[in-house]
């Protein structure tokens, strides 16, 4: 039976686990969070959004194929799924050197390393492959290595990995290669591409967000131009997407999550101006959040630096709680600076974790002025807005564009989107 290990039980590594205990791998996951660890072990899902997660982890302990523990432990293939993230905007590669010295002390020869995390290109080859190979074991050779890269979304992982895209794997050797190929054919179903090298598919997973950074920044630019221009650029987008050749994104008020955020930092340099200018654009929009939110209240007759603002949205998705590189944090920060008494609130987060974030918490609108949405929630959509306009809430700012102009025109607010 193929032992593997999962270095990293986040919301990607354990749902990855699980997988491949589903389908008779002997899994060891591997995480440095002794109560996640806990959890893991007693049946408890720390990623409560994820859909079939708890099934596939209760099966999994139940039939003795998953285990949590801190301790290396050895495996015929070890995958890598941690978070790379950014010091001075630049990739941090200090928890995966860590992983790679625990692993090379209970690396042996056959043994397959694989990177899932995203990366800069370069860095199986160049940053990994060194670690292991102080163990006088030679990469190709003794043991392998390569990188396959997640391509999962928070709340769908489960799905993703198992039959929403084609695995991409890029070995460090043939043979390796081919033993991956037959190993991710058993967990996903939409088959397999085989890049030519560790370095190509490593671009692949940053070509992925980038194109969808340079996208968000071009709907971006575009909402800028259309409320100058007094047009509403859903309409527009809606109607020029129809055209097979365009796929225009929607605008918003700023880019979140530990991917689309960070990507474009792995490879910016002087013959990147495009990449760099998407995402000047895109850390530009929460300040332009604010800067709507400051003229709607002027239509009011209330000063930003004497208004109650409510924030509705921690997340930086609807349906998911993570906020990691959300626009809540600048938009608050800004919000502060002017002089607003903040306030937040968000349906996935209690109110002492509100308040942790630097924000006062409110749920029944009775002292607010105006309202800034920051997360595409259904709830927020649902919301009667009637009775909040009667309740006192004059300015509404639409940061993701779900809620419908002329309605909220019709009772009474001093309503904008982003772009209409």
């Amino acid at each position: 039976m193929t032992e593997v290990a999962v270095w990293g039980l986040g919301k990607m590594g354990l749902p990855l686990a699980c997988i491949f205990a589903h389908a008779g791998f002997q899994v060891t996951g591997i995480d440095v969070d002794e109560k996640r660890i806990a959890r893991v072990n007693a049946g408890e899902i720390p990623i409560p959004e994820e859909p079939c997660l708890a099934v596939l982890l209760k099966s999994a302990l139940g039939e003795n194929r998953f285990k949590a523990t801190a301790q290396p432990a050895e495996a015929d293939i070890h995958i890598i799924i941690i978070p790379i993230m950014l010091t001075d905007k630049r990739a941090d590669l200090s928890i995966l050197k860590d992983v790679c010295e625990k692993i090379s002390k209970v690396l042996r020869k056959g043994d397959i390393v694989v990177l899932e995390s995203t990366a800069p290109p370069g860095t199986c080859e160049g940053f990994i492959t060194p670690i292991l190979e102080h163990t006088g074991l030679k990469a190709g050779t003794d043991f392998g290595v390569a990188h396959c890269p997640e391509r999962t979304m928070a709340g769908t992982a489960v799905e993703d990995i198992t039959r929403k895209y084609p695995k991409i794997i890029g070995a460090s050797d043939p043979e390796t290669g081919d033993k991956l190929k037959d190993v991710y054919s058993k967990i996903n179903e939409k088959g397999i591409i085989l890049m030519k090298d560790p370095k190509s598919a490593e671009a692949v997973k940053l070509f992925e967000g980038i194109y969808r950074d340079v996208n968000i920044a071009l709907a971006n630019e575009l909402a800028l131009y259309c409320e100058e221009a007094h047009i509403d650029v859903l309409d527009v987008i809606h109607a020029a997407n129809t055209q097979p050749y365009c796929h225009l994104h929607k605008p918003g008020a700023g880019v979140g999550g530990h991917c689309i955020p960070v990507y474009p930092y792995f490879i910016i340099s002087k013959k990147t101006e495009l990449i760099r200018t998407a995402r000047r654009i895109n850390e530009f929009m929460p300040y332009h959040t604010v800067d709507a939110a400051e003229k709607m209240l002027e239509k009011c007759g209330i000063p930003l630096s004497e208004a109650n603002v409510m924030l509705l949205g921690i997340s930086f998705r609807g349906g998911v709680k993570e906020e990691r590189f959300s626009p809540f944090f600048v938009v608050k920060d800004e919000l502060k600076r002017r002089g607003a008494v903040v306030y937040g609130y968000d349906p996935l987060y209690t109110r002492e974790e509100v308040e942790g974030l630097g924000v006062l918490y409110c749920n029944d609108f009775t002292r607010i002025d105006g309202v800034v949405i920051l997360t595409d929630h259904e709830e927020f959509t649902r919301l009667n807005w009637e009775l909040l306009h009667q309740s006192g809430v004059r300015a509404v700012v639409d940061g993701r564009n779900i809620l419908d102009t002329e309605y909220m025109k019709s009772i009474g607010f001093h309503y904008t989107g982003i772009g209409r």
